[in-house]
Formats: structure tokens, sequence, C-alpha cells
């Protein structure tokens, strides 16, 4: 899964998930449209909750 995360200038939005970052992609032009002229995005992948880990041992497991 990914987010779509969009700062401009002190507000931050995040928007998803998509199932993939082309998904993320075409919904950007229309939400960059919104947003000033110096708005800035990324997207990122979001990780499974079993590939969480800490101090070697599993943090949480997938159901």
């Amino acid at each position: 899964m990914y987010l779509l995360t969009i700062r401009d200038g002190l507000q931050t939005r995040h928007i998803g998930p998509y199932a993939s970052p082309g998904q993320a992609a075409d919904d950007l032009d229309g939400l960059l449209a919104q947003c000033g002229e110096r708005a800035h995005w990324q997207i990122h992948e979001l990780e499974a909750p079993g590939r969480l880990v800490g101090d070697g041992k599993p943090v949480m497991t997938a159901a």
C-alpha cells in the first residue's frame, strides 16, 4: 500500500492508501492544482505490520 503526502506551507495532507504508486501519481495532478506552486509531495510505501521489528523480535504479527 502507498500513501501520498503533500506539504504546502504549514499544511501537510496525507492521502490514500493506494494499491500502487501509479494510482497515487494519477491523483497527484488534481491535488496539486489545489495547492500553491511551492508545494512538495512524496509517495511513501507503507510497511505491513509483520515487517516491523524491535530488538530483533517482531513487534506485531500479521493476522
